[in-house]
């Protein structure tokens, strides 16, 4: 288990002074960090055809930028590149533990876990992000520049590669094993691989505006949703044909607003969306379905973990009626069962000893079943 080792500040005072607002390296923010993944290993997902993952190599001054899967990184030679995984979370256990260290920003905000083996000068060039991310060193050393926040100019290095102009730093550091560094959205960085070293982002975004009501639009006509029509019985006649006067230009507005106050449609929606995974899932549904005497044995005995890259969450105020989301949908269950469900969203892992009181309850029993049959958790030593 990765733990956070905060000496600088406080969780608290970390969000209070840091985060979306400024840079910041934590030193050994990981003591005694050990790659959860080897370099082969990180190889190995990248030839999977699901996986994305890209090669980023630089000569002569010329960026390129080549997509999986990959069957051979021979012509690349020993320095000036990098391989790039994304949502490592989703395809190796253990490499999804270091995310457990994020867990006091909620889950709904997480993009994704993504890791990067870097030969010396490997590198992705200057860039900027829109999410926050925390960069975690693994093996082997980096050198990471950051500039401030303000106005930069991108361009394309590659049609793969979006690069910003040079900059001034306000942190330059060589990063070792263990080290963090917590890079806000809008703000340039570059980091270059002193040696073979390996790296781990954890990512956090938000949605834009405009994808936010594109999707609830999809929403709305997937659920046959949004179809009322503006009524104006107590219409009076206009002089102005061409006008679209203050009380009509409120009438538009309004149709729009009563959709999105209805918490029942906006909160569905939300919670839908939310939950859809970010990245295509290791998603293996269980061809045996367990009986309710093995689920009832296995609970006390045995750990229930969350499949990689699977998104669970509930609203505070409504989870006691019995509803919350997972991959993309609305699920609902008897309010009884609650508390261990929270759980469930809570936590990627939950013990058999939190399980074992409910051994014997048929409602959660069957709760479990479906998320099995589903392959969304699975049991696990």
């Amino acid at each position: 288990m990765f733990q956070l080792n905060l000496t600088q500040f406080t969780q608290e005072e970390f969000l209070r002074d840091y985060w979306q607002k400024k840079p910041v390296l934590i030193k050994q923010g990981f003591l005694n960090f050990e790659d959860p993944i080897s370099p082969d290993e990180l190889a190995g997902i990248a030839c999977e055809e699901q996986v994305q993952s890209r090669l980023i190599h630089h000569t002569d001054g010329k960026w390129q930028a080549d997509f999986g899967p990959f069957e051979s990184y021979d012509h690349l030679g020993e320095e000036n590149w990098s391989l790039v995984i994304q949502a490592l979370d989703n395809w190796s256990e253990d490499a999804a533990q270091i995310i457990e260290a994020f867990r006091f920003i909620p889950h709904w905000r997480l993009d994704d876990l993504m890791a990067s083996f870097a030969t010396p000068g490997g590198s992705v060039g200057p860039h900027m992000d829109k999410y926050d991310t925390f960069i975690c060193q693994g093996s082997g050393s980096r050198r990471w520049r950051v500039g401030d926040n303000g106005e930069h100019k991108e361009f394309s290095a590659h049609t793969a590669l979006l690069h910003v102009e040079s900059f001034d730093a306000i942190i330059d550091e060589e990063l070792e094993a263990g080290d963090i560094l917590y890079i806000p959205p809008g703000f340039p960085h570059e980091g270059s691989s002193l040696n073979n070293s390996m790296s781990f982002s954890v990512g956090f975004r938000t949605n834009s505006t405009v994808s936010l009501l594109s999707a609830f639009a999809d929403h709305l006509i997937d659920n046959d949703q949004g179809n009322e029509l503006i009524q104006d019985p107590n219409r009076e006649a206009t002089q102005n044909s061409g006008a679209i006067d203050t009380k009509d230009y409120q009438l538009i507005k309004n149709q729009l607003q009563q959709t999105l106050d209805n918490d029942e449609v906006f909160r569905n929606f939300a919670g839908s969306y939310m939950s859809q995974a970010k990245h295509e899932m290791d998603l293996v549904p269980n061809e045996e379905p367990f009986s309710d005497e093995d689920i009832s044995d296995i609970l006390v005995q045995t750990n229930l973990l969350r499949l990689g890259g699977l998104r669970a969450f509930y609203f505070t105020d409504t989870v006691d009626q019995g509803i919350c989301y997972i991959n993309g949908s609305q699920v609902d269950f008897d309010s009884s069962i609650t508390p261990v469900v929270k759980l469930m969203c809570d936590n990627v892992c939950v013990a058999a000893e939190d399980l074992a009181q409910w051994k014997d309850n048929s409602l959660f029993i069957d709760f479990v079943k479906t998320q099995l049959d589903l392959g969304y958790w699975y049991f696990s030593e």
